[in-house]
């Protein structure tokens, strides 16, 4: 039997809860200036496509009745089926003052609100265990199973989503060449290398030759030095074999630079002709200075064969190191 659904301005004042099942308060629609409001105002101008948007916000009849008993904090396990069904049937109406096409699936359940509460109105047989069946327990039942897969959707719609949450980011990686650090080196192998490396280092020793800065015209002074007294000296006397090739020649030639300049004489014993044929060692040669006498004189002596840093060098006193 098909009862008409009754509208929301038309709902009898008397139809209110019994004292066995208090009717608890509401939550407000909205706060305006402080004021809750309950019920939506009769002058409100509501765009034709608004209530598709509201009933888009319900998943189906299961979740608009919950969303009626969570509304109002009521049990779930004791509901008041009778204020129950008098919301959901002035939320029905409402939409068909609005003219708007109910889907099949609401009006399912708005029977079943109905049926359920006849059915609380009216005495029930006990069972064959003596106990009564709740009308409400089915519904109960259907209710606790939706809430529990409602809340474990939006657990997962609260986890991090692929481009709502988080995005993929495509950044280049170089390759990067595996580090291998050498293994760790014991004291005792680094001084057996170090003694290794001065064992090779020994054979490598030497000293550097340098050469003494050799000067004719110092050369020459030290001549005349040697043959201050006015004697006939050897010629041989005055090289020193410990100056090598280089000091024999530099005094050869400051004995041609004095005997050029005329501050040096140079003699040889006559040797006869006899003494020639038989091809004996040359006779003594003797050198001696004609500036010895001169009145202590200072004698200017140069050189064509000296340069101004040879001069130099052998007139800095050698460096013996102590």
């Amino acid at each position: 039997m098909t009862q008409p659904v009754p509208e929301a301005a038309s709902v009898p004042e008397d139809d209110q809860p019994t004292p066995s099942h208090p009717r608890q308060q509401e939550i407000p629609l909205a706060v305006v200036h402080g004021q809750p409001v309950l019920q939506i105002p009769q002058d409100l101008y509501i765009p034709p496509d608004a209530l598709e948007v509201i009933l888009e916000a319900f998943e189906g009849p299961l979740d608009l009745l919950l969303y009626l008993i969570r509304r109002q904090n009521l049990d779930i396990l004791d509901i008041p089926v009778a204020e129950i069904t008098r919301q959901y049937v002035e939320y029905i109406g409402v939409m068909q003052d609005l003219r708007f096409e109910l889907a099949a699936e609401y009006l399912v359940m708005a029977a079943i609100l109905a049926e359920i509460k006849s059915r609380m109105l009216l005495p029930r047989p006990p069972t064959e265990e003596g106990l009564e069946e709740d009308p409400r327990a089915e519904l109960v039942r259907r209710l606790q199973e939706y809430e529990r897969f409602k809340q474990a959707a939006e657990d997962v719609d609260a986890l991090p989503r692929m481009d709502r949450n988080t995005s993929q980011v495509a950044a280049f990686m170089p390759d990067r060449a595996a580090v291998r650090l050498p293994p760790p080196v014991e004291l005792r192998e680094m001084l057996l290398a170090l003694h290794d490396v001065l064992k090779r280092a020994e054979l490598f020793t030497g000293h550097e030759i340098k050469r003494d800065a050799l000067s004719v015209r110092q050369r020459m002074g030290d001549v005349l030095t040697r043959l201050e007294d006015g004697a006939f000296h050897r010629f041989e006397s005055l090289f020193e074999a410990r100056e090598g090739k280089l000091g024999v020649v530099v005094t050869l030639l400051s004995l041609l630079e004095l005997a050029k300049e005329q501050l040096l004489e140079i003699v040889q014993e006559q040797a006869d002709e006899a003494h020639a044929a038989e091809r004996r060692p040359p006779a003594p040669i003797y050198v001696r200075s004609l500036a010895a006498g001169g009145g202590g004189e200072e004698v200017e002596l140069s050189s064509e064969f000296d340069d101004d840093d040879t001069t130099a060098a052998a007139e800095t006193p050698a460096d013996d190191g102590r």
